[in-house]
């Protein structure tokens, strides 16, 4: 077995880190980058009983994004 890169787990914090805002901020710029214009959420209010409910909500257009995007790369070669 081969072990590339060393991720290091984040340690769980009650106080903000500056480095940790960082990497937030470079997970969301990877994100916007790789959807680009792909990632489309319609504009509103939404009212959810659950957080489960909320969560496939915003699961099924990430998923939708996901397609598009792939659909995009696949006929551009």
């Amino acid at each position: 077995m081969k072990i590339v890169g060393k991720y290091k787990e984040p340690e769980i914090t009650f106080h903000a880190t500056a480095e940790n805002l960082k990497k937030g901020c470079e997970f969301n710029d990877s994100i916007n980058k790789f959807f680009k214009s792909k990632l489309y959420i319609p504009k509103g209010i939404y009212h959810y009983k659950t957080h489960e409910e909320a969560n496939e909500h915003w699961e099924k257009y990430i998923i939708q994004g996901i397609v598009e995007k792939q659909k995009e790369i696949k006929n551009n070669g």
